[in-house]
């Protein structure tokens, strides 16, 4: 049987707001989009007592045996979904480790979709839901990679169709930790997102929002800052903007013409970072 092929998008918060916690979780509001930016997923069916995850690519070093992938076969051999079924599954990882780019969420949750479209297993999109928790919070997102607006009341509301940004990505040498960040998180915001519409993703409502991660991210890892400040002094962006709990930045374009030219700045001065100019899809 020969490998199926999946894309598996990076997403990106153009805005995120700490709106309370609930048990041990905290509560958030985001408006996400997808870039294209994204990892390739192979797969097929294979005859073995167990199945096969393996990585490669430039961001494959230092995945834990216990990653999303693991964690999703885990749960749907052990509520006997797939049947006894194994699978083969090779990711070629484009998207950088612990970034705040969704990168594992996305992957199990297009592995997931895969099984659901093929019919190798069949649940009820309640199950889906409940699912794609146990493996991580975000992971529910990937399930349609379009413009998404997440409300503080766990809502999700889906815009196809927007215009698309022209995107700078930018990767240092170093990653955060999502659960330390949110463990550092004191103050909470008010809900400006229960209202969701397509103007939300328009640049002047954009510019207007932020990420309320960053303080915290950028007392620690002051480097961080100095990029978003060379950025936004240099390059003309529209914003820049921490995605996730970082370490990643996003520097958002009109034109791909100003996103290529501060590309091209960018490396000229942070040689050792890496960085990608993409768009949304």
């Amino acid at each position: 049987m020969s490998f199926s092929k999946i894309k598996s998008y990076a997403k990106i918060n153009l805005a995120l707001n700490i709106v309370g916690k609930k048990s041990s979780l905290h509560k958030i509001e985001s408006i996400v989009a997808f870039v294209d930016l994204h990892d390739d997923i192979f797969i097929k069916k294979i005859q073995s007592k167990k199945h096969k995850i393996s990585f490669i690519g430039r961001f494959s070093k230092n995945i834990s045996k216990k990653n999303t992938i693991s964690k999703l076969l885990n749960i749907l051999e052990a509520n006997k979904i797939l049947k006894d079924k194994k699978f083969q599954i090779k990711i070629n990882k484009r998207i950088p480790n612990k970034a705040g780019l969704g990168g594992g969420s996305m992957n199990a949750a297009n592995i997931l979709k895969f099984f659901l479209k093929k019919k190798i297993i069949k649940i009820t999109k309640k199950r889906v839901e409940k699912i794609s928790r146990l493996i991580g919070s975000d992971v529910i997102l990937g399930f349609n990679s379009t413009n998404t607006i997440l409300t503080s009341k766990d809502k999700i509301k889906q815009f196809p169709n927007c215009r698309k940004i022209h995107t700078l990505i930018i990767k240092p040498n170093f990653g955060c930790s999502t659960k330390e960040v949110y463990s550092k998180v004191k103050k909470f915001n008010k809900p400006k997102l229960n209202q969701p519409n397509k103007k939300m993703f328009n640049f002047d409502f954009l510019e207007k929002m932020n990420n309320s991660l960053e303080p915290i991210v950028f007392r620690k890892y002051y480097k961080l800052r100095n990029i978003k400040l060379f950025l936004e002094n240099f390059s003309k962006p529209a914003f820049v903007r921490m995605t996730g709990s970082g370490s990643a930045l996003v520097a958002y374009f009109i034109s791909k013409e100003r996103c290529d030219n501060a590309k091209s700045q960018f490396n000229k001065t942070y040689k050792n970072y890496w960085c990608i100019a993409s768009k949304t899809i």
